[in-house]
C-alpha cells in the first residue's frame, strides 16, 4: 500500500469531504476531516467498501486510530499523510487554480455575493464559457471545492468568498487568487470573529491583494479609507473602481427611481453609460452597479469584441435571484424539493444530497432540465450527467429540454423505471400523468428559461394562505451553538415531541439524523413510529409509552422512559408474555423523579428497582435522567441546585449496583446554559433549537427557526363606528383601513390575541387585531401600512419574535409554536 506526503498527485476527478455524498467512488479522492464532533476517519472503511481508494488522512488521527491497518495488504489503496485535511485540500485547489489563465472574479463582502454572482452569470452567459461557485460555496472548504471544478473549457471563473473568523482569508486568496476583484458592502454579520469592523474589512480585503482590478462602492467611508490605507500598501498597482452615488470622486453613478424600475448612468472614464434595471430597492440597484463595472472591467482588460450596449440591455431582464431550495408537502403524498431557476452541475450536486437527507424511505424522482452554460462538451456533460444521477438509486428520472433529449440513451439506465424525456415544459405538463406519482421524493431542478415554477405549482399541495417557513439553516446554527456549549464528550438528545415543537417531526428528525445527533426523543410511541417509517435510524426514547404501545415501542426498536416501579413491571410483563424469546439486550430509560413531582422514581424505589434490574440482566439502563422545574428562572437557582445534587446522589446509588456506566442527562435548553457543571454525559435540547433561549441569557446567540406567514384577503374602508367581526367586539374610534387575514384560531392563532392585545406585522408595520378572532379568519387595522390585497403578513418571525406574542397573552412561547396546526403547510427551506 503506497503511503505518500503532501502533494497529493491522485488522478481523481471529484474531491470528497463528507461521506454521505459519494457518487462516483473510482474517481473519487475522499479527504478524512476531523472535527470539533466529527471525524471523517471513522468512515474510511465503509468508503472503502464502496470502492474509493485514494484517501487523504491526518497525521494524528491515524496515529491513533486502526485506519492503516485496513489497508496494509491491498495494493490497490493510495493515502496520503497530512498534518491538516483542510489545508492539504486548500492547497491542492490552490495548485489546481495555478493551471488556469483565463479571467476570475473574486467577490467579498458582507451581503449580495451570491446575488452579484449569479446575475454576472446570467449576463456574461452568451460571451463566456463560465465556471462559478454552486450557491453560497464560500467557506473554507466549499471555495476549494468550487475551484476544483474549473477546467480548460472555461474561459471565466466568478467564485464568492466568505470569512467569520480572523485569519481565514488568506487560505482563500491562493485558491481563487482573483484578476477582478468586487467588494460588496460590510454589515454586522460574524462580528464576533473580529475585533473590530475596521479589522474585518481588512481580513476580507486580503482576497484582493494581487489583484488587478477593485470594484467598490466609495460611499461605504470605512472600506474606502481601509482601500487607500492596507491594500493599496500591499498591492500598490491594483486599478481602484470605487464609484459613487453621493458624488464622491470621479467615479460615479446617477439613479434615478420610477414605480418599478431604475434608470443608472455610470460616468466612467470620460464616458457615460445607460441601463435600467427592474429594482428600486437600495441593495439591488448597487448590485446591479457592481456587476455593471464588473462588464466595462471585462471588456477594457479581456474580451474587446464585448458589445457593451448589448450587456447593458440584458440589465432590464434581472430577476431576484433564488436563494433557497424548499422541501413542500405535494399531492398524492408526494414531497417536493423546489430548487427551480438555477440549474448547473454543482447545484445539482448540491440538491441531489439536500435530497438524501430526507425522507429517506419514499422513492426518488428527478425532474431535470438541460443545462445550460456549463462550458463542457455536450456529450462530456451529459455523459457526467448520466453517472451522477445513476448513483442515486432513482426510481423516475424526467429530462426535459432539446438538449437532454437529444442524449437520453446516456440515460437508459439512470432510473429503476424507464426514463422519460420531453422538449419543452409545455408538453411534459400536457402529457404526463401525474397520478402515476405517488409517495415520492421529487427534485425539480430547472434552468430558469424553462420556467419549472409551472410543475411545482402542479404538484405541490394547494395551500390557503398561511404557511409555516422553517428554516433548516437556522436549525443548523443553533444546534451548533448548543454543541459548542456542551463540547464534544457530552452527547445531545433533541426533543422532536409534540410534531418537533410545530416544525415538523419527520423533516426536523431528517435533518438532525443527517447532523448526526445522538438521540431522539418523543412524547408517544406512535410519534415514534412515525420516525421510523420515515427512515429515522437514530435511537429514540419515548417519554410516555403506555402499555397498550409495548408492541410499536418493540417492534419499531423504541427505547422507554420508565418511572415508577409499576411502569417497570408492566413492561417486564410485556416482555415475558410476547410468546417470543426476550432479546439479549433491552434498552430502557430510568427517570428520577428531584422536585418536579410529575413522573419519576423516588428515593424510596431505588432498593426494590435494582433488586428488578439484577433479577432481568438484558434491560439495559441506556440512561438515567430528571427533569429540571426552573431552569430558565434564576429565582429557582438554590432549588435547581438542589435538584441537581439529589440526581447525582440518587443516580449514583443506581450506578453502583450496574456493571457498566449509563448515561445522566438533566438539562433541558436553559439547564444548558445555566448550569453548565450539570451537563453530565448528555443533554436535552428542546425549545433552544428552535431559537429560543429560555433562559434569557444568550437569546442573540440564536436564530429564529420558525415564521409563521399568512395574506390579506380582502381590505374595506370602514367609517367611525363602525364594528368588526362576532360580537361586534371590534368598534371602530376612527375611520379605518380593515384588512381581513387568512388564518384564525384553528390555525393556531389564538383568540387571546383578540381586540388590539395582538399585533402582526404588515410590510414593516406593527398593526393590531380588530375585534374578535375567527376559527378561519383574523381582521387587523392597516390604517398606518401601505398594502394591498394578497401582500404577505408576518404573525412571528425573526423581525416580530414569538417572545413577544407569548407576553401579549400571558403565555410561554412553547404554546405559541406548539400550537400551530397542522392544516397550516410547513415549507422547510435553505439558503
Amino acid at each position: 500500500m503506497p503511503v505518500f506526503q503532501e502533494p497529493i498527485t491522485s488522478p481523481a476527478h471529484v474531491l470528497l469531504t463528507d461521506s454521505r455524498f459519494l457518487s462516483e467512488p473510482a474517481g473519487t479522492l475522499f479527504f478524512a476531516i476531523k472535527g470539533e464532533r466529527h471525524d471523517g476517519h471513522q468512515y474510511i472503511e465503509e468508503l472503502y467498501r464502496k470502492g474509493i481508494r485514494d484517501f487523504v488522512m491526518e497525521k494524528k488521527s491515524v496515529a491513533s486510530s486502526a485506519d492503516l491497518q485496513l489497508f496494509t495488504e491491498k495494493e490497490d489503496v493510495n493515502v496520503w499523510l497530512v498534518d491538516n485535511s483542510i489545508k492539504a485540500l486548500q492547497n491542492l485547489s490552490a495548485a489546481h487554480r495555478m493551471n488556469f489563465n483565463y479571467p476570475v472574479i473574486g467577490i467579498t463582502g458582507s451581503n449580495g455575493k451570491t446575488i452579484i454572482k449569479e446575475w454576472l452569470s446570467g449576463l456574461m452567459a452568451n460571451n463566456f464559457r463560465i465556471v462559478k461557485s454552486p450557491r453560497s460555496y464560500n467557506s473554507q472548504i466549499g471555495v476549494a471545492l468550487s475551484v476544483w471544478e474549473m477546467n480548460a473549457s472555461h474561459n471565466l471563473g466568478i467564485f464568492e468568498a466568505g470569512i467569520s473568523l480572523q485569519n481565514e482569508m488568506q487560505n482563500l486568496e491562493p485558491i481563487i487568487r482573483p484578476d477582478i476583484g468586487i467588494f460588496t458592502n460590510i454589515g454586522t454579520a460574524h462580528n464576533e470573529g473580529f475585533r473590530s469592523k475596521k479589522q474585518k474589512i481588512t481580513e476580507k480585503m486580503r482576497l484582493f491583494k494581487q489583484s488587478k482590478v477593485l470594484i467598490y462602492c466609495k460611499d461605504y467611508q470605512e472600506i474606502d479609507e481601509e482601500i487607500r490605507i492596507f491594500l493599496k500598501a500591499v498591492n500598490p498597482g491594483i486599478e481602484l473602481v470605487g464609484w459613487s452615488v453621493k458624488g464622491s470622486g470621479s467615479i460615479l453613478a446617477d439613479v434615478k427611481k420610477a414605480a418599478d424600475f431604475s434608470d443608472v448612468t455610470l460616468y466612467w472614464k470620460g464616458e457615460d453609460y445607460q441601463l435600467r434595471i427592474p429594482f428600486t430597492d437600495n441593495a439591488s440597484v448597487e448590485n446591479a452597479i457592481h456587476c455593471a463595472f464588473a462588464g466595462l472591467i471585462l471588456k477594457q482588460n479581456y474580451a474587446k469584441t464585448l458589445d457593451i450596449q448589448e450587456y447593458f440591455e440584458k440589465f432590464l431582464q434581472l430577476k431576484p435571484v433564488a436563494m433557497r431550495l424548499e422541501l413542500k408537502q405535494g399531492t398524492n403524498d408526494n414531497y417536493i424539493i423546489d430548487d427551480t431557476y438555477n440549474n448547473d452541475l454543482g447545484g445539482l450536486t448540491m440538491a441531489l444530497n439536500f435530497m438524501s437527507q430526507h425522507h429517506t424511505k419514499r422513492n426518488k424522482v428527478l425532474i431535470l432540465s438541460d443545462l445550460l452554460q456549463t462550458g463542457l462538451r455536450e456529450e462530456e456533460l451529459y455523459q457526467s450527467l448520466a453517472d451522477l444521477i445513476k448513483a442515486q438509486e432513482m426510481e423516475l428520472f424526467i429530462g426535459i429540454g432539446e438538449k437532454i433529449l437529444k442524449n437520453k440513451a446516456l440515460f437508459e439506465s439512470s432510473s429503476k423505471s424507464k426514463p422519460v424525456f420531453y422538449e419543452t415544459t409545455k408538453d411534459f405538463l400536457e402529457s404526463f400523468k401525474f397520478s402515476t406519482l405517488q409517495n415520492n421524493l421529487i427534485l425539480v431542478k430547472g434552468a430558469r428559461k424553462f420556467a419549472f415554477e409551472k410543475i411545482v405549482n402542479k404538484l405541490v399541495q394547494k395551500i390557503h394562505g398561511t404557511v409555516f417557513e422553517v428554516n433548516l439553516d437556522a436549525l443548523t446554527h443553533n444546534l451548533n451553538f448548543y454543541r459548542s456549549k456542551v463540547g464534544p464528550k457530552t452527547k445531545i438528545m433533541v426533543m422532536v415531541k409534540a410534531f418537533a415543537y410545530g416544525s415538523g417531526s419527520t423533516e426536523v428528525a431528517s435533518w438532525l439524523q443527517y447532523h448526526r445527533v445522538d438521540y431522539l426523543a418523543v412524547a408517544y410511541t406512535d410519534e415514534g413510529v412515525q420516525l421510523r417509517r420515515n427512515g429515522i435510524k437514530l435511537p429514540i426514547m419515548v417519554l410516555n409509552a403506555q402499555p397498550d404501545s409495548f408492541g410499536n415501542l418493540f417492534e419499531y426498536n423504541l427505547e422507554p422512559e420508565i418511572f415508577s416501579l409499576r411502569n417497570l413491571k408492566e413492561f417486564l410483563s410485556f416482555l415475558n408474555n410476547r410468546g417470543e424469546e426476550i432479546p439479549e439486550q433491552v434498552n430502557i430509560h430510568l427517570k428520577l423523579d428531584t422536585g418536579m413531582h410529575r413522573l419519576g422514581f423516588v428515593e424510596a424505589d431505588i432498593k426494590e428497582l435494582l433488586e428488578i434490574l439484577d433479577v432481568n440482566k438484558y434491560l439495559k439502563v441506556a440512561s438515567i435522567f430528571s427533569h429540571l422545574v426552573g431552569a430558565d428562572e434564576i429565582e429557582h437557582l438554590a432549588f435547581s441546585k438542589m435538584q441537581i445534587k439529589s440526581f447525582e446522589s440518587l443516580s449514583a446509588k443506581i450506578i453502583s449496583a450496574l456493571p457498566y456506566q449509563p448515561l445522566r442527562h438533566i438539562c433541558n435548553s436553559a439547564g444548558i446554559i445555566r448550569y453548565p457543571e450539570a451537563r453530565f454525559e448528555m443533554v436535552r435540547l428542546g425549545i433552544g433549537l428552535y431559537g429560543v433561549e429560555a433562559a434569557g441569557i444568550e437569546q442573540e446567540s440564536l436564530q429564529t427557526v420558525g415564521t409563521l406567514k399568512t395574506t390579506i384577503s380582502q381590505i374595506k374602508s370602514l367609517p367611525k363606528g363602525e364594528t368588526v367581526g362576532y360580537g361586534r367586539r371590534g368598534v371602530l374610534d376612527k375611520d379605518a383601513r380593515i384588512a381581513t387575514l387568512a388564518i384564525g384560531y384553528a390555525d393556531g392563532y389564538d383568540r387571546g390575541f383578540s381586540r388590539g392585545v395582538g399585533h402582526v406585522l404588515v410590510n414593516g408595520v406593527l398593526c393590531p387585531i380588530v375585534g374578535n378572532i375567527c376559527m378561519d379568519m383574523t381582521m387587523i387595522d392597516v390604517t398606518d401600512a401601505e398594502c394591498e390585497e394578497g401582500d404577505q403578513v408576518i404573525i412571528f418571525g425573526k423581525d416580530l419574535s414569538i417572545m413577544k406574542l407569548a407576553e401579549e397573552i400571558g403565555t410561554i412561547p412553547y404554546e405559541i409554536l406548539t400550537g400551530v396546526s397542522e392544516r397550516v403547510k410547513r415549507v422547510f427551506f435553505r439558503e
